[in-house]
This record gives structure tokens, sequence and C-alpha cells, in this order.
């Protein structure tokens, strides 16, 4: 059973449930951009009920934590591990570190790959499937990825190796701004790196399911535990800001917006 801090949830509870003024300019957020689309739903209705206006930037986690580091204004952060918030409370830049979300690794392909769960190892290491991941260190996803590829060793003696050297970082090794974002389908974005597999989240950031690519989760003897962290930032030194940002981080762990979790396929915590 994961424990959180006393700390963190003394100060949820405590600051969760009295009425506050909105704080102004609008508390930042920073946040992996695989939950760009759960996190704004939240977000939307968080304002909606408090009136409280919060502005979402997503990316890379392991980039969005580097620009807190650099200096950034930034009030809660919200990563897909539990690494990037510990290290910044490490450092002393945010607070204790809570459990946001759960998520899987599955494997996406182009219908001509023909993938199953049953033959995704084999596949992946026919040497005319090429393999897509985000980049590691970069990016969280990256790092789920290769380490997926670790286990394959216990199944398949070799196969570490093997897929260690096929898999291309396309993805994850910068923040894109939004009016950049690709759009068409997954099997459009897959075409166009020259992959025809991904291993990525289970999770999406829509809440309708692409038809274009066969999307297959990780068996169970290769999966991977995948945990979100969120923590409030304390750079801003401001105790009414830091105040907003922990109402907000109580919101987001609390029943309203968990239940939102499973339609963009993640798990949740409460």
């Amino acid at each position: 059973m994961i424990r959180f801090p006393v700390s963190f949830v003394a100060a949820v509870l405590t600051t969760g449930s009295a009425p506050a003024e909105p704080i102004r300019p609008p508390l930042v957020v920073y946040a992996a951009g695989s939950t760009t689309g759960v996190l704004q739903a939240m977000i939307d209705r968080y304002s909606e009920r408090t009136g409280q206006r919060v502005t979402l930037h997503t990316g890379p986690a392991g980039l969005m934590r580097e620009r807190i580091e650099a200096g950034d204004k930034v009030d809660l952060f919200v990563s897909a591990n539990m690494d990037h918030p510990r290290r910044l409370q490490a450092e002393g830049l945010a607070g204790p570190v809570a459990l946001f979300a759960r998520n899987s690794l599955c494997v996406s392909a182009l219908p001509t790959v023909g993938l199953t769960q049953a033959n995704l190892l084999d596949r992946l290491l026919d040497p005319r499937v090429r393999i897509g991941t985000s980049t590691p260190g970069a990016d969280p996803g990256g790092d789920y990825a290769h380490k997926f590829f670790e286990r394959a060793d216990a199944i398949r003696p070799g196969s570490t190796a093997t897929l260690k050297a096929k898999a291309q970082a396309v993805v994850g090794s910068r923040i894109e701004e939004p009016a950049a974002a690709p759009t068409g389908s997954a099997a459009d974005a897959m075409i166009r790196r020259n992959i025809d597999t991904s291993v990525g989240y289970c999770s999406s950031r829509v809440t309708t399911p692409d038809t274009s690519v066969a999307k297959v989760r990780v068996p169970a003897a290769l999966a991977v535990p995948i945990r979100y962290g969120m923590t409030v930032v304390s750079t801003s030194k401001d105790g009414r800001r830091m105040g907003a940002a922990k109402r907000l981080a109580s919101y987001l762990r609390g029943a309203e917006a968990q239940a939102l979790m499973a339609s963009f396929g993640f798990s949740r915590v409460q």
C-alpha cells in the first residue's frame, strides 16, 4: 500500500474545504504530455466550481522539470513518474509528492503488423518491424519502454539488446507548442515517423478511441508499473499561491476529478 506523506495529506485536507478568493494571475500547472486531456477536463470543472483560473502547460515530464529547475514560475507539477517530483522536493523546490494516477504500457501497431497480445514480443523482434518510443531521460514514457525491453530477456534471452537496438526515439525530445502538435490519426503519425509500432501508454489524450491502429496491452509478465506523481511547487514563496495550489491538488485527487480517469485510459487512485 502506498502511504502519502502526512504533511501533504494534512495540507490538502485543511486547504481543500474552505472557500477562498481566486488567485490572480492564474495558477500555472506543468504536467506530463500524456495527462493533457484528462487534466484539462479536471481543471475546467475546478475552474467552473471555484472561479480559479488555471493555465496548463504540458510536455515531456523530464523537460518540464528542468524548466522548473531553471526558474520557471510554476505552482503545481504533475509527472508521469514519481522521480521527477521527488527530485524537485529534494532540491527544495517543491513540497511532498503524492500519487496522482496509474497507467499501463501498451504497444500500438499499424494493421499490417497483425499485433496481438500473444505475438507481441515476436512481432517486436521481427527485423522487418520498426519500433518507436519516446525519448528516455527526457520523457518517462521512453524510460518505461526501455524497462519493458529489459524484462523481455527473462522470456526470450537476448531480446533486450535486440529491442533497444531497434528502438527509435521519435517523440519526447522537446516541448511542443500546442499549435505545432501534429494532427491526423495515430496511423498517420506512425507512417510519418517511419515506424510500424510504438511503445507507449495505454491512456489517451482524448476519450474517443483511435481505430486506425491496433493497441495491445503489454502482457503481465512484461508489464512495468507506471505511477504519476504530483507536487506543489514552492518557488513562488507566496503563501496564498501555494495554498491555492494545494486546494487544486486536493481536488485533482478527489472523487469528482478521479472519476474522469477511466474515460482517458488511466486508473484512478481514489
